[in-house]
């Protein structure tokens, strides 16, 4: 388990970008699979016939991270930026960027000793991102408006820890790498036909998994995800949404959709189980993939089950490896046994 995640995190794919994590996973699914689609809007899709074909499961998970993209070429050669998703100006200050994943950059910071209102948030029109050049001409040679600006992180593990960009939402990649390869190697067969959607444009409106599941037309789907832990040392218990270390975290709720009572059983019942440790996701803010299948053609119900992280949406993320390893058993087990199905199919 784990031998994507390195890999996954490190290459640069902001929403509508995703092209080098497409092909990365594309290298590493052939042969495994018994088809491969890549859609109009790039979601790659990838089947795998199932022991029962009377229903169609779908696993999902957004390939693309929240990054820039540039929108202006300074007479000083300096780039201005807009965010691609959710990023918050105040973690991106002092820090390394990567402009389509090969120019180094860093982001201007007002030294702290120079600056009057340590309190006031920097607007996005006021940043500036030097990457070496001394003017626009400079500049204009080796940059492109519209060119992909990511956080320049490279992956690591210290102990039960990993630390990396991406976590949202390239662990749920790495998750379904991971079972793909189990049910290849073992040579089984999951519960059902079952569709690895590695969807696009998650970050910028849920955009890539309703164009993938108006192909496929599943019967339900399992999103995947690397959600919000809000532990943070500072933050008091009462803030906190989740908590690294306590388990995946099975959604009941977030913004934009209600759970179907019989998926969350469904999915918390194969947890006990199991003996799994897990945890609810206690703060319902934020959405996920799931509210987009839910207005989907017919309606698509869909679980929801995380690997919390703390600090996603900024250059450090932090997970803890037990949380992922535990996410992935549960998910193995949705995915290849058809005994964690027969009361939701009961209910239906």
């Amino acid at each position: 388990m784990r031998k994507y995640l390195k890999d996954l995190t490190e290459l640069p794919g902001i929403s509508s970008r995703e092209e080098k994590i497409r092909e990365y996973i594309k290298s590493q699914v052939e042969g495994k699979v018994n088809n491969i689609t890549i859609d109009n809007l790039g979601n790659l899709i990838c089947f795998v016939k199932g022991k029962d074909s009377s229903k169609k499961m779908m696993v999902d998970a957004h390939m693309d991270e929240v990054g820039f993209m540039v929108t202006k070429i300074n007479d000083d050669g300096t780039l201005g930026i807009s965010p691609v998703g959710g990023v918050d100006p105040r973690v991106i200050k002092s820090q390394r960027l990567k402009i389509e994943g090969v120019l180094n950059a860093v982001v201007n910071s007002t030294p702290i000793h120079l600056d009057k209102d340590i309190k006031r948030v920097i607007k996005y029109e006021e940043i500036k991102v030097y990457a070496g050049f001394s003017s626009k001409e400079e500049a204009s040679k080796k940059v492109n408006l519209g060119d992909m600006v990511t956080f320049d992180t490279t992956y690591v593990e210290e102990g039960n820890y990993a630390l990396s960009k991406a976590f949202d939402d390239r662990v749920g990649c790495s998750i379904m790498l991971d079972i793909i390869d189990y049910i290849y190697e073992n040579k089984l067969q999951p519960a059902f036909d079952t569709y690895f959607n590695f969807a696009t444009q998650e970050e910028v409106g849920l955009r890539g998994t309703g164009v993938a599941a108006a192909r496929i037309k599943p019967d339900f789907a399992l999103v995947l995800e690397g959600t919000t832990a809000g532990d943070n040392p500072e933050n008091p218990p009462e803030k906190w949404a989740t908590h690294i270390g306590n388990g995946p975290v099975i959604t009941f709720m977030h913004s934009g959709l209600v759970i179907k009572k019989e998926m969350f059983e469904t999915i918390v019942n194969a947890a006990k189980a199991l003996n799994i440790k897990f945890q609810y996701k206690m703060r319902t803010a934020g959405g996920t993939n799931a509210a987009k299948l839910a207005k989907t053609m017919y309606g698509i119900p869909a679980g929801v089950i995380s690997v919390p992280c703390r600090y996603i949406h900024s250059p450090l993320a932090i997970l803890n490896i037990d949380d992922y390893n535990n996410t992935y058993s549960l998910v193995k087990e949705l995915v290849t046994n058809n005994e964690r199905w027969v009361n939701y199919e009961r209910a239906h």
